[in-house]
């Protein structure tokens, strides 16, 4: 695990001196990611009936909603841990798409808000998650990559269900 984050490291290094040379900082391309993706998620969790919030592709998967929410709660969880504050984002007792588009937009607020107070040298301080030390850029990124995989199984469940997912946008 210290090669990888040796190696996130150099990665994070070596972008933060491209991007001196043009004007552009890894924790505003961050953000601007982070921002795709609130609006992708959010497109996506709309696009799904309230009355098909409970639909499961398999019987061992979540369901739309609880996918949702997850996305929330993995956003809450990831973000938390860079900022060293306890996550706001909590299971919900109530399953509606309601409940889900808020709590997935409380997470995205909340996360963008935590990037906007990192500069790139910001990014590179490292937290203690666990038993294992990363940075908080590698927190924001396993949030981030978190957020995709499930959003990918809820465009499965769209289609499933005769709805064309939101075309993907980086």
């Amino acid at each position: 695990m210290k090669s990888f984050s040796f190696c996130i490291t150099c990665l994070i290094a070596a972008q933060c001196a491209l991007a001196q040379e043009s004007g552009k900082t890894l924790a505003n391309e961050l953000t601007k990611h982070w921002e795709t993706s609130k609006a992708l998620s959010l497109e996506v969790a709309e696009a799904m009936a309230a009355d098909a919030y409970s639909f499961k592709a398999t019987d061992a998967e979540m369901s739309f909603g609880e996918q949702i929410n997850h996305i929330a709660m993995g956003n809450g969880s990831y973000c938390s841990a860079a900022m060293g504050v306890k996550n706001p984002i909590t299971k919900p007792d109530d399953p509606s798409k309601a409940t889900a588009i808020k709590n997935l937009t409380a997470s995205y607020d909340f996360c963008l808000g935590g990037i906007a107070k990192l500069d790139d040298k910001g990014l590179q301080e490292t937290v203690t998650r666990g038993t294992t030390v990363v940075s908080k850029f590698e927190l924001y990124w396993g949030g981030f990559t978190h957020a995709a995989h499930h959003r990918g199984q809820t465009e499965v469940y769209l289609r499933l269900k005769g709805i064309t997912p939101p075309a993907y946008r980086f």
